[in-house]
Formats: C-alpha cells, sequence, structure tokens
C-alpha cells in the first residue's frame, strides 16, 4: 500500500502459493498478472468507497 491506495500483490509469494497448492508455475505467471490487476483496481475501488 502506498498513500491509502493498493499498488499490487507480492508476486513472488503469490507464485509460491500457487506452487504449493499445485499449480504449474506457467499457468500461474500467465493467469497471476490480469487477476492481480483487477483486484487492485477492486480493492482500491473498496478503500476510496469506505474513505471518501
Amino acid at each position: 500500500m502506498s498513500g491509502g491506495a493498493v499498488l499490487g500483490w507480492d508476486m513472488a509469494a503469490a507464485l509460491q502459493l500457487g506452487v504449493a497448492l499445485g499449480l504449474s508455475p506457467f499457468i500461474i505467471a500467465e493467469l497471476l498478472p490480469p487477476i492481480e490487476a483487477v483486484m487492485v483496481r477492486k480493492t482500491n475501488q473498496e478503500i476510496e468507497h469506505h474513505h471518501g
């Protein structure tokens, strides 16, 4: 977070979590960036909504 906004995920941790769950690192690397982008945008919208 920076100034009350989420900038992104810890991608190394997310990759390790996926691997620990048995997912292919190649699939994780392909799918994680677009998922992260949506989640960051939605999280920041919620922060703005609640803190106006």
